[in-house]
């Protein structure tokens, strides 16, 4: 498993844009800590994991679909909470 990822977003703050890749592993593991289970899931099955979707979607229960939007909203709150720190 990689001690580095990239959660593919950015954002502009006051001083520019906030570089959102090479997140440390332990970083992320705490972010995605503070989800809610759903999302928590998800992200640690996608995005900490590096999973297929397909995978994850089989182990959940849930539509390919549905996983989309839930890591779309996991991604947006681990930036949040990574940003905050």
């Amino acid at each position: 498993m990689s001690n580095f990822f990239d959660l593919d977003i950015s954002f502009e703050d006051d001083g520019g844009k906030v570089d959102m890749s090479k997140i440390a592993a332990k970083d992320l593991l705490a972010a995605i800590q503070t989800l809610p289970e759903p999302l928590k899931d998800v992200s640690l099955g996608i995005i900490y994991q590096k999973r297929t979707f397909s995978d994850v979607s089989q182990d959940l229960g849930i539509r390919q679909s549905e996983l989309v939007t839930r890591l779309h909203r996991a991604q947006l709150a681990i930036s949040i909470e990574l940003m905050r720190r």
